[in-house]
């Protein structure tokens, strides 16, 4: 805001830069201001200036292509000097102006009048003037107009600069003034340092439980409890909901630990009587420089931030290591978007299941690969949990349904009857028409509901969601078959298991791979699969890599078996060659 800037020297010089700096919705905005003085005054030339240590900036003008002076040759620095409005009838007369270029060149100026554009607490920050090149004098009534469009261009300033730049909560600067600060700094290098005090969705509960007044209240707090603790030099911005930043030039590291040491602990009154444990966190931009963008400076302490509160660091640094990989990711969400729209790269792999009871192929799990063009293959571990927090997994799940529908098709042509079974998260399941979508698309293709398989992702989603569980009850309902994927593993929890219609339970190879070489695994799998078994579930254990597990899971009542004991995933083309080839040395 244009106050203070008497006590701020510092707060001054930013204001004046920012003045200085181009703006041009502002400055059109100014000439209509000068053009008025021009007219009112029948003055042939008029102009805004801004001043600062070096120079004059001439922010609009009448008539006039000058854009900046040397302070040694502005007529302004008098005006300045004085505080009030200033006239020189004739500029020949004056001891000083009479050597200027400005008198001694066309347009030959020969009349000047200046008045202070100044701030609420009355710091002057630039000046409203009148040129003529003729000598003249003002009336009392001239001189009067002249003070109050003055008065109204100091005014406009005041509110160009605060409106839209002040956070209206906190009152401090908001991220607008933050980006124009950087963009009018003069200095060398420094750091952006951005602090988060709350999290999010507590903040969005209170406003739901309590009323945004008190999380008004609670915000306001903040930042004075920020103040009193960091007793900055520098200005203190409202970047966002619960989120402050300042810069500083202190290039150690070790100064952002002390700043978390100085706001551990802090707190913030949600009412008089009940504070609040603020969960600060913090980022910084690490050294940059005026060659890059206001943007960049943001975005890298931005990133900083969010590396510390997904990482659960009180602190850390901007790491470019860190942002390329970020990068990547969103590179690939591109790449992906344009592989599924223009089908090409993304293809289906198939891992077969067999029976531990005669040694058939019971069907086979569609897997999702994806080779990119420039990056090779990429694994779905790190495409798919970028994908999930889109709208492309809705785009993505078609797509995998429709081509392994397509492959069923293929292999029903060809003699081939192998059941395929795709993965799902609980946002399918969760759409209405999701059961008869799919129903719909394997009738067309002239096959049954039993051929394709759901195996279920994300358990305890499923189980926080009502209308994914009722997917899941349509879907049975029309004869899909069922699996819980990865039994045993994170959210695994026995009451569930008659909350989810399943068919088939897959163990998780976290707890089969060590069954041939440890006696507890071995004793965990044999309780589980009996329990499983006495519920009437089909038990599958996945990830099985050698033949004494397999021995050791037929022996325990285990089912089936699926890992590269048997076959890795294969694309169809080689699936079928195998399954020809095992068929004739099972016969």
């Amino acid at each position: 805001m244009l106050t203070d800037l008497r006590s701020d020297e510092s707060k001054k010089r930013a204001a004046i830069n920012l003045l200085k700096s181009h703006d041009e919705v502002r400055d059109e905005a100014l000439k209509k201001y000068t053009l008025l003085a021009c007219q009112l005054l029948d003055m042939p030339m008029c102009f805004v200036s801004v001043l600062d240590d070096e120079k004059q900036y001439i922010k609009s003008a009448q008539n006039m292509t000058v854009t900046e002076t040397n302070l040694g040759e502005a007529f302004c620095t008098n005006t300045l000097e004085q505080g009030e409005t200033y006239i020189c009838p004739d500029t020949h007369r004056h001891p000083d102006f009479k050597t200027y270029d400005a008198i001694t060149e066309a347009p030959f100026v020969r009349f000047y009048a200046g008045c202070p554009l100044k701030t609420q607490d009355g710091v002057a920050v630039g000046t409203l003037c009148l040129l003529d090149t003729q000598p003249r004098t003002l009336s009392g009534e001239q001189i009067n107009i002249f003070e109050q469009l003055a008065g109204l261009v100091s005014g406009f300033l005041a509110s160009w600069h605060n409106v839209g730049y002040i956070d209206i909560v906190t009152l401090l600067p908001n991220r607008q003034r933050m980006l124009k600060d950087i963009s009018v700094s003069k200095e060398s290098t420094f750091k952006l340092v951005i602090i988060d005090c709350i999290d999010m969705p507590f903040a969005y509960e209170m406003a739901r439980s309590l009323g945004m007044t008190v999380v008004e209240n609670l915000l306001r707090d903040m930042a004075v409890q920020l103040q009193a603790r960091l007793q900055l030099t520098e200005q203190l911005y409202a970047v966002a909901v619960g989120r402050f930043a300042y810069f500083t030039h202190d290039k150690e590291n070790s100064a952002l630990e002390n700043v978390a040491q100085r706001l551990r602990g802090i707190q913030a009154k949600i009412s008089p009587e009940v504070p609040l444990d603020l969960d600060i966190h913090i980022g910084d931009s690490g050294c940059c420089d005026n060659a890059m963008t206001p943007g960049e400076i943001l975005r890298r302490a931005v990133s900083a931030l969010h590396e510390a509160i997904s990482h659960g660091h009180r602190y850390m640094t901007y790491d470019e290591v860190l942002d390329n990989r970020k990068k990547n990711d969103f590179s690939l969400l591109t790449g992906l978007r344009e592989a599924l729209h223009e089908d090409r790269g993304l293809y289906l792999v198939y891992q077969p299941k067999v029976s531990l009871l005669n040694g058939q192929i019971t069907g086979v799990e569609a897997l999702l690969r994806w080779k990119h063009a420039t990056h090779g293959e990429v694994l779905p571990g790190l495409f798919i949990p970028l994908v999930e927090r889109t709208s492309l997994m809705r785009e993505l799940t078609g797509w995998v349904i429709d081509h392994a529908i397509a492959q069923l098709g293929q292999w029903r042509s060809q003699g081939i009857s192998l059941p395929v079974s795709i993965n799902l998260a609980a946002s399918d399941f969760s759409r209405p028409d999701f059961a008869d979508e799919l129903d719909h698309k394997m009738r067309n293709a002239g096959l049954t509901p039993a051929l394709l398989g759901v195996e279920c992702l994300e358990t305890e989603k499923m189980l926080e969601s009502p209308a994914a569980l009722n997917g899941l009850e349509m879907l049975k309902l029309r004869g899909f078959k069922i699996s819980l994927d990865d039994f045993g593993s994170g959210y695994s929890n026995i009451n569930y298991l008659r909350q989810i219609p399943m068919d088939i339970i897959k163990l998780d190879r976290s707890i089969v791979s060590k069954i041939a070489s440890d006696k507890a695994s071995r004793i965990i799998v044999r309780n589980v699969v009996r329990l499983l078994k006495q519920l009437d579930y089909v038990v599958l254990a996945e990830g099985v890599e050698d033949d004494k597990t397999v021995e050791i899971l037929r022996a325990l009542g285990c089912d089936e078996v699926q890992g590269y004991v048997y076959a890795r995933p294969m694309r169809a083309g080689d699936l079928e060659v195998w399954y020809h080839d095992r068929n004739k040395s099972q016969s």
